[in-house]
């Protein structure tokens, strides 16, 4: 975690800092011995990177979210840390306000980065990925159960499950269930890999 988030031991509501360091390795130890909810990594560490730090973590199963800190915010970085298990990605300047809701939405299962920056990148981002997705792929989304596809949807759009559970009228363990058999079938390692699908396959489109 950057030791420049918060001042030592500092907590914010219900926000507990439960370790710092500023080397990339070491973070990946502390994620080991200390299972926090969200690791906060900075993307430029030494010895050990936050893309790297969070592909060992997905690597190792680890039941620790990485929300991944950045100065650069490119296209081809982005899709580094997707692509490596990370389940947020925001930019370091942005308002400590943007970040808390962003460490409390990657916590919660629910967003894969807060809505601010996802409304801002993903016109660019979904223009890096293929126009038309294989055959395999598409198959797979004919699996979906109608409410599947409609929580595959909020979840593309960054929705949380307690915000689809409000949309849909249901509890919150019914839309992770449907999450997990959304998931399941479609053969995806989390929600990030599902926002990256439903883009690429055209259910969903930039700022719809």
């Amino acid at each position: 975690m950057d030791g420049g988030v918060w001042g030592d031991g500092e907590r914010r509501a219900e926000l507990i800092v439960a370790g710092e360091t500023g080397d990339g390795a070491e973070a990946l130890e502390l994620a080991r011995r200390l299972s926090p909810d969200v690791l906060i990594a900075d993307v430029a560490l030494p010895r050990m990177d936050g893309i790297a730090v969070a592909r060992a973590i997905a690597g190792a199963r680890l039941p620790v979210r990485v929300l991944l800190l950045t100065a650069r915010d490119s296209d081809e970085e982005l899709l580094e840390a997707i692509t490596a298990g990370a389940a947020g990605y925001l930019c370091k300047d942005a308002p400590q306000e943007e970040l808390i809701a962003a460490i409390r939405a990657v916590a919660a299962g629910g967003a894969v980065v807060t809505p601010q920056v996802l409304a801002r990148v993903l016109p660019r981002f979904a223009a890096t990925l293929p126009a038309v997705a294989d055959t395999s792929t598409i198959v797979a989304l004919r699996t979906l159960t109608g409410r599947e596809r409609e929580v595959l949807i909020h979840v593309a759009r960054g929705r949380t499950n307690a915000e689809i559970a409000a949309l849909l009228q249901v509890s919150e363990t019914t839309v992770k269930t449907h999450v997990g058999h959304m998931l399941g079938k479609l053969r995806l390692r989390d929600r990030t890999q599902a926002v990256v699908l439903a883009y690429e396959t055209g259910l969903i489109k930039p700022g719809t």
